[in-house]
């Protein structure tokens, strides 16, 4: 089975143990994260061939981050490594009940974002991939990491392979000098599958659902699909936030053969980590599509994943199959298992 690739930077990620807060911490908790990494890795876990591309400081940071996307079965062969940088960090501090988790960032001049986009030869970096997975945070980070991103996007537009993106506007993000509503349109435009929040397609692209909509998601993707012909499916998550604590999320899906398509809502509590949420509801979706027999099932697995990811501490969904389909079957209880 060929290849699900993905692109897009690692990030050292440190959090203090427990619901602790930053500044109470004598110890903080190693591990990596990112975007596209994270959806390679749940892919991985769901036992479907998936590559992440990267860039990463020539050190022992980068090849510890390196190590430990492959434990977790991802294909890294692709990884640059550059002396002389550094590698991005993030804090988490985890809230709960009504103090919300925080994130402090510290990113600035990482190897990925003064990564050469001549470094990556996408010809061959996808010659074995039939889906090629992007986000909206990495054309954010630097000129040139959005430059090699559109250099994957046009090589595998031309070798006939699924694109996908989480276009995930990030406003704090864009600070090399381009707007994001110049850059993301042409990168955009060559997408078959869309994750895009109604507030994204607002900000991103001007597009605003009619006023008088019934249903104000499939109008936006409506106008989506309408304005980038090549997008065939437009998918988000919708949240109702209880606390830190408690979610209740759905999947929503505009498919332009197939109308508006949704999923119950799950109840989640207590969370216990949201980061990569979003991540494990595209690995899901991307799984659905190449293994499942309509884009209901697709969607349905695509929201089990990521309500199970919130169980689960790190930025990867660390579920397999069966247990999501566990979920699917509407076993939600957490009955212990023997």
């Amino acid at each position: 089975m060929k290849q699900i690739v993905t692109f897009g930077e690692i990030m050292m990620r440190l959090s203090p143990p427990l619901n602790y807060r930053l500044e109470q911490a004598s110890e903080l908790e190693v591990t990596y994260g990112g975007g596209d990494a994270n959806v390679a890795a749940s892919l991985a876990c769901l036992g479907l061939p998936a590559a992440h591309v990267t860039c990463f400081p020539e050190h022992q940071l980068g090849r510890a981050a390196t190590q430990q996307f492959r434990a977790l079965g991802v294909d890294m062969r692709h990884t640059v490594y550059t002396p002389n940088t550094r590698l991005g960090l993030y804090f988490l501090e985890v809230g709960s009940a009504l103090r919300a988790s925080t994130i402090v960032y510290d990113r600035f001049e990482s190897a990925f974002a003064k990564l050469d986009p001549a470094a990556f030869d996408w010809e061959e970096i996808l010659k074995d991939a039939q889906w090629f997975h992007w986000t909206g945070i990495t054309a954010a980070v630097s000129a040139s990491a959005a430059q090699a991103c559109r250099d994957a996007i046009q090589v595998a537009r031309r070798l006939g392979i699924t694109v996908s993106a989480d276009v995930n506007y990030r406003r704090n993000l864009w600070q090399y000098g381009q707007r994001a509503q110049d850059v993301m349109p042409e990168l955009t435009a060559g997408c078959d599958v869309v994750v895009c929040s109604e507030g994204d397609a607002e900000d991103l692209f001007g597009i605003q659902a009619a006023q008088d909509a019934g249903n104000s998601f499939a109008s936006m993707a409506q106008q989506l699909t309408e304005r980038f012909p090549q997008i065939k499916q437009v998918m988000a998550t919708k949240r109702k936030t209880q606390s830190a604590s408690h979610e209740r999320i759905k999947g929503m899906l505009y498919d332009t053969a197939e109308s508006y398509l949704q999923t119950q809502y799950y109840d989640i509590t207590p969370v216990v980590d949201r980061i990569g949420g979003g991540d494990a509801f595209i690995a899901g979706f991307v799984y659905g599509k190449l293994k499942l027999d309509s884009a209901q099932q697709a969607l349905n697995f695509a929201t089990a994943a990521s309500a199970l990811k919130h169980t689960i501490h790190g930025d990867v969904n660390l579920a397999t199959v069966a247990e999501v389909e566990h979920i699917m079957a509407g076993n939600v209880t957490g009955r212990l298992l023997r």
